[in-house]
């Protein structure tokens, strides 16, 4: 025996696009000071190795080199560069407007 259960029609599921590109653009916002960060531990070490600032925190281990925390800031902001392009992409422009 099949029981068929009827129900009242109801509002269609609608797909809200647009939540990853806020996601992307406000994660591109929390990494560029990251980078400017890490970039700032590379000048200090780099400079620290020239005898010009204080003893670098991190003595010892990967992240006792300046060209770790550079490439870290290249790589951190490379990808801050890409969420704002996606976030800020054609298809996103001609919904707002």
């Amino acid at each position: 025996m099949v029981i068929r259960i009827r129900l009242k029609d109801g509002p269609f599921i609608q797909q809200k696009r647009g939540k990853n590109r806020q996601l992307a653009l406000a994660m591109a916002a929390l990494l560029t000071p990251a980078a400017v960060m890490a970039l700032v531990l590379g000048f200090w070490r780099f400079t620290s190795d020239l005898h010009w600032t204080a003893q670098f925190a991190i003595a010892k281990g990967p992240f006792s080199h300046w060209q770790v925390w550079v490439a870290a800031a290249i790589t951190l902001e490379a990808a801050a560069i890409k969420l704002n392009r996606y976030g800020r992409s054609k298809e996103s422009v001609q919904r707002a407007g």
